[in-house]
């Protein structure tokens, strides 16, 4: 088996066969190869300084901004430029510094024997998306994380929705509750009856590429829920808008969050695939929401629906969770539209553990049960703050559970930094 590996970046006009092609090949392993297509040239550039090395860089001719400096800016750092033409060079690519010209259709032999000849073969990572998780830099103080996810239809965003509502009204919290919604296919504007998609959650991350926001800044891009306690990170605007997400981008703006904030609620997919099970990067990024709050999280909820398919789906979520490396005591399962009856709730968690098998036995939390409420759509439709019934079982069973996550000592719940104005430590004090 060969060793050869190698990681290459491209970006073509829209339908280029060849883009396809390269992909699929890699994908199915026939091209020893991750490919990460990009959307723009800009992209393009942002990717090549992040520090990550790369061994080609694929470029249709046709893409508007590739000239000079960008091939010189890949070779730079070790990476060959490839530029692919329909069998007609605008340009004399070689003498602009190109490593090779390709012309379409581009053949799967070919690129590999250009790969060969003039870019460098790179070690295959061993893991993938862990470098997203990394100590808290500089010592910060940085507040607890919830995210909330689970399959459509089971209420996951309602859940995040009623745990940052009782979370605000705990005075242990200082008020300094965020709601963010890391989803990709977006809600929480709907639900709290915003009126508006902007700012959120792609100005934070890209406020994060190339700088840092401090607290102020931060809360600026928030919407502030006044009815509900807390500050809302609004969404995508479209599910294609994770292509702009950049995976240090995102790590930088939740760590940003939480240390304005002394709780912050995600509400995520549940889809946590990355490059180890498919074998697509293009999957890890379209995921990175995802993968990188439930691996962070101080508490993951899943929630499920209380009928066959739901515990069925909670089950498995359960288990992809644990996969990507979440452990069981951060896990929590929530049935929404649960049953009333203490025998009928005893009888879905007896399930829920019975389905679950190995993986239902490291679970250390019961599930947290939350009743119909024929309310509850009109409330939505309105943006109203949700009943107490709904909310304050589930936030006392969170605080509950983030209580015990403190180190043993600690008292007076979570501790949020105060602002301190200088000389006023002096004040009221007498010689």
């Amino acid at each position: 088996m060969t060793s050869e590996h190698y990681v290459l970046l491209g970006v073509a006009r829209p339908r280029a066969g060849w883009f396809t092609e390269v992909g699929r090949w890699a994908n199915s392993a026939a091209l020893p190869a991750d490919f990460v297509r990009c959307v723009s040239v800009e992209e393009v550039r942002a990717r090549l300084t992040t520090g990550r090395a790369w061994s080609a860089l694929l470029l249709d001719q046709s893409v508007p901004g590739l000239e000079r400096d960008l091939i010189d800016e890949a070779r730079q750092i070790g990476c060959a430029t490839i530029v692919i033409t329909d069998g007609y060079a605008r340009r004399d690519w070689i003498e602009l510094g190109a490593a090779a010209v390709l012309d379409e259709p581009v053949h799967r032999d070919a690129l590999l024997d250009v790969l060969r000849a003039a870019a460098p073969s790179l070690d295959r990572p061993a893991t993938s998306g862990s470098d997203l998780v990394g100590p808290t830099l500089g010592g910060a103080w940085e507040g607890r994380l919830v995210a909330v996810t689970g399959g459509g239809g089971t209420g996951a965003s309602t859940v995040a929705a009623a745990v940052s509502q009782a979370l605000a009204a705990d005075p242990a919290h200082g008020g300094r509750v965020a709601l963010v919604d890391a989803a990709l296919d977006a809600s929480q504007a709907l639900l709290h009856d915003t009126g508006d998609v902007v700012p959120g959650l792609q100005e934070l991350v890209e406020a994060h590429r190339t700088g840092e926001l401090d607290p102020e800044q931060v809360r600026a891009l928030t919407w502030h829920c006044a009815e509900h306690g807390y500050d809302l990170v609004l969404g995508l605007r479209r599910h294609r808008d994770w292509t702009v997400l950049r995976p240090r981008a995102v790590e930088a703006a939740f760590t940003a969050l939480r240390r304005s904030y002394s709780v912050t609620v995600a509400d995520v997919d549940d889809d946590v695939e990355g490059l180890a099970l498919t074998g697509s990067t293009d999957v890890e990024d379209r995921n990175v929401l995802a993968r990188h709050l439930t691996r962070i999280a101080d508490l993951v909820l899943v929630s499920a629906r209380a009928s066959v398919t739901g515990l069925h789906r909670l089950v498995r979520t359960v288990g992809h969770l644990l996969e990507h490396g979440v452990e069981a005591p951060r896990l929590v399962p929530v049935i929404t539209q649960a049953p009333r009856s203490a025998r009928s709730r005893a009888d879905v968690s007896r399930a829920v553990a019975e389905l679950a098998g190995p993986a239902g036995s490291a679970l250390t939390t019961s599930p947290l049960f939350v009743a119909h409420r024929k309310d509850l759509d009109s409330l939505q439709r309105d943006g109203a703050p949700l009943p107490g019934p709904l909310v304050d079982p589930l936030g006392a069973a969170v605080s509950a559970l983030l209580r015990s996550m403190e180190p043993a000592g600690a008292e007076g719940g979570l501790e949020v930094p105060v602002p301190i104005r200088p000389g006023s430590l002096g004040e009221g004090m007498t010689a």
